[in-house]
């Protein structure tokens, strides 16, 4: 059977009208099987598409379509379709299968979406910013210390779609997780939001873990002896990709209190508590990242006195030469001039008295110096 086919049979589902759009997307295209990402026919985007009835994972070898047509027939379970940057194309067929809001597609397309959780009649649409620390040797003024990417979630009745976009935040670890707790998944896709958020709130603190380090390496460097001659890049480069962290984590709090605290139709009670503990996890990484923040400005501050005391030293060290050099500078000048009644002029000392004369002063004077610190 075609897949127009199967859309045919789902039409008392959701109604022939609204998957018209579907069947003319799909229309001469063979059927498949749509967990596979090469074969499948919404293109490469498609990551798995997977059954679950009572935390059990169904069968495989369906369509997206006959996936659906099944869950909604028998009432229970739901439908996990993940995707990998899906174009326009790719996700309009998709779109109108689950009747997603326009405005909630248009931000899983595109993407560079702040975090934030909304609402769209029955559905929910949760945006998160994965993080991942970017292994270096050494940190310099133009490593990359954290990657971002984004994860956006569609939370309904009967499906969860997940959307990643990015080189990172692989969902198959959470699916494999959820899997082996068959309990917890039989709670429905609300449960899935909330693995899905739990692990995103993981990794933030591992980032945050692992920024340590280098923070770490760069506050010694700055107060070890010659700390003056660290770059400063350095830590202007922390601070940018604090900030980055920073963007990920601090908008989230919200959503997430409102998933913890707010009764919604898709997130059951006893999923809320789970949130709360989601909550705490994130609480504890946004307060990591205001420490940190004012830590790299205490380190910065002083590696700008040192650079400032570093700077005066060498200008007393300037200053003093210069005084000793003025000297035998005044006396040779004085004696250059050509006149013939001058003191010791003609006298058969008068040269060496005069070198001696210039040593003696020079030396008091690199030793007054030496002694108040300037050389």
């Amino acid at each position: 059977m075609s897949m127009t086919g199967n859309l045919r049979k789902v039409g008392s589902l959701r109604g022939v009208g609204s998957l018209r759009k579907v069947a003319r997307l799909t229309r001469r295209r063979p059927r498949v099987d749509l967990s596979h990402p090469v074969r499948s026919p919404l293109g490469s985007a498609v990551v798995n598409c997977v059954t679950y009835h009572d935390g059990v994972r169904g069968p495989g070898g369906r369509e997206l379509v006959d996936a659906v047509e099944r869950v909604r027939k028998t009432g229970d379970g739901f439908v996990w379709l993940g995707l990998h940057e899906p174009t326009e194309l790719q996700f309009a067929g998709v779109a109108e299968l689950f009747e997603l809001h326009p405005l909630a597609v248009e931000d899983a397309v595109h993407a560079h979406q702040r975090p934030k959780v909304e609402r769209y009649g029955d559905t929910l649409f949760a945006v998160f910013k994965t993080v991942c620390y970017v292994e270096h040797g050494e940190l310099t003024a133009t490593s990359e210390v954290v990657d971002t990417g984004e994860l956006m979630v569609f939370v309904g009745h009967d499906f969860v779609i997940t959307v990643r976009h990015g080189r990172h935040g692989s969902l198959g670890p959470v699916r494999e997780a959820l899997e082996a707790d068959p309990q917890q998944l039989a709670k429905g896709p609300a449960a899935v939001l909330h693995a899905v958020a739990d692990q995103v709130a993981d990794d933030y603190l591992q980032v945050t873990d692992a920024m340590q380090a280098d923070i770490d390496q760069v506050e010694s460097d700055v107060f070890a002896e010659g700390g003056a001659r660290v770059d400063a890049g350095r830590i202007y480069q922390l601070k940018r990709e604090l900030l980055e962290l920073k963007r990920a984590v601090v908008p989230l709090n919200r959503p997430l209190h409102i998933l913890a605290t707010q009764p919604m139709r898709t997130v059951a009670p006893e999923i809320q508590a789970y949130f709360r503990d989601v909550s705490d996890h994130l609480l504890r990484a946004a307060e990591q990242i205001a420490a940190f923040d004012e830590l790299l400005n205490s380190i910065l501050q002083a590696h700008l006195a040192q650079v400032t005391v570093a700077q005066n030293e060498d200008m007393r060290k300037i200053t003093a030469w210069a005084a000793v050099i003025a000297v035998p500078t005044m006396v040779c000048g004085l004696y250059g001039m050509n006149f013939d009644h001058m003191p010791e002029l003609r006298w058969t000392y008068g040269y060496p008295l005069v070198l001696t004369v210039i040593a003696g002063i020079c030396l008091s004077l690199h030793r007054g110096f030496r002694r108040n610190g300037w050389l």
